[in-house]
């Protein structure tokens, strides 16, 4: 499983508002330039940042894109989300999936429980924790 180039672009978008100052608007123009980062590819991806309510845009001259909620409050698994929609690493676990071998299959509690796992790490540091460069790195066991 990968994350798409949409995705990734997300997460750079929201690494590049984060270090701005809080409430701070900016420029597609230099989010794109930042971060290399086509901007009419940009712009699709904001929209969706937007509908998740993660970012916030406002136009005109003075216009720009800027974090709709703090960085200590968003994570990776947040922005993932908002490009991709709920996460799933099969279809047989998603909510709107009825599966018929569900009741005699082996391989569905391994795929729910790596999900699971995937999740909470997708989930444990902030983007503000991310962009702190005195964290020490996170040992897991």
């Amino acid at each position: 499983m990968q994350i798409t180039r949409q995705t990734e672009y997300a997460i750079r978008t929201i690494l590049e508002l984060a270090k701005a100052e809080r409430g701070k608007l900016i420029a597609t123009k230099s989010i794109s330039a930042n971060q290399g980062i086509p901007e009419v590819f940009l712009k699709k991806t904001i929209l969706l940042l937007v509908r998740a309510g993660l970012v916030f845009t406002q136009r005109g001259a003075d216009g720009g894109v800027r974090l709709a909620v703090p960085a200590d409050r968003i994570t990776i698994a947040n922005i993932v989300s908002a490009v991709e929609g709920p996460l799933a690493i099969n279809v047989c676990l998603t909510e709107s999936y009825d599966c018929p071998n569900q009741p005699l299959c082996r391989v569905r509690p391994l795929l729910q429980r790596t999900q699971v796992a995937m999740l909470a790490e997708l989930s444990r540091e902030t983007v503000a924790d991310l962009m702190t460069e005195e964290t020490e790195p996170v040992v897991h066991d």
